[in-house]
């Protein structure tokens, strides 16, 4: 559960994920990330494992690709990516960002656009990476800003704010299309 904003006293019952990842990647998977230039000790640093699953887009069990996020060292949320990049994540779950732990205690933070770009930067060193975890919106709504409790959209900003009000520099790495610009 978590809290609203500072002194709020509402909580928020989240789902918690209860995956049934495979004991190892795919040759298939191991693939699509090889020519992506993604290392296998990148993957396993990185959580990235994969599962079986459900898709809600397809309508179908696909093997997907799986994003474990993770908050304080607990499984917070699963990202699915299937064939046909299909993307999903389990229902009701916290939203948060992918790789929140690995930047707990970094003085500057990189946040990107999704989880290919923070294995990419990974694989290069750079570990104070943050992906967000729906990718840029296509469009931003005009106006003040919503409470806490009412941004559905951003409630990831939200639930991360406590390591991101410790940065004292955060970068926003977009990708150069018209929802990153």
């Amino acid at each position: 559960a978590r809290k609203g904003s500072p002194g709020g006293a509402r909580e928020v019952e989240y789902t918690k994920p209860r995956p049934n990842f495979d004991t190892e990647l795919s040759p298939k998977v191991r693939s699509f990330f090889s020519q992506r230039g993604i290392s296998m000790a990148t993957l396993e640093a990185c959580g990235v494992r994969q599962e079986r699953v459900w898709s809600p887009p397809l309508k179908q069990e696909v093997l997907a690709v799986a994003y474990p996020y993770f908050h304080r060292g607990e499984l917070v949320n699963v990202k699915y990516r299937g064939p046909g990049k299909a993307f999903w994540q389990v229902k009701g779950a916290r939203k948060t960002m992918y790789g929140l732990d690995d930047v707990e205690d970094a003085d500057e933070i990189i946040i990107v656009e999704g989880e290919m770009d923070k294995l990419a930067l990974y694989e290069l060193g750079i570990r104070n990476v943050l992906s967000v975890p729906d990718g840029a919106p296509a469009k931003v709504k005009e106006g003040d800003l919503p409470e806490p409790e009412a941004d559905k959209k951003f409630s990831y900003l939200w639930n991360c704010r406590e390591v991101l009000d410790r940065a004292t520099r955060i970068f926003l790495a977009t990708d150069a299309d018209e929802p990153g610009q």
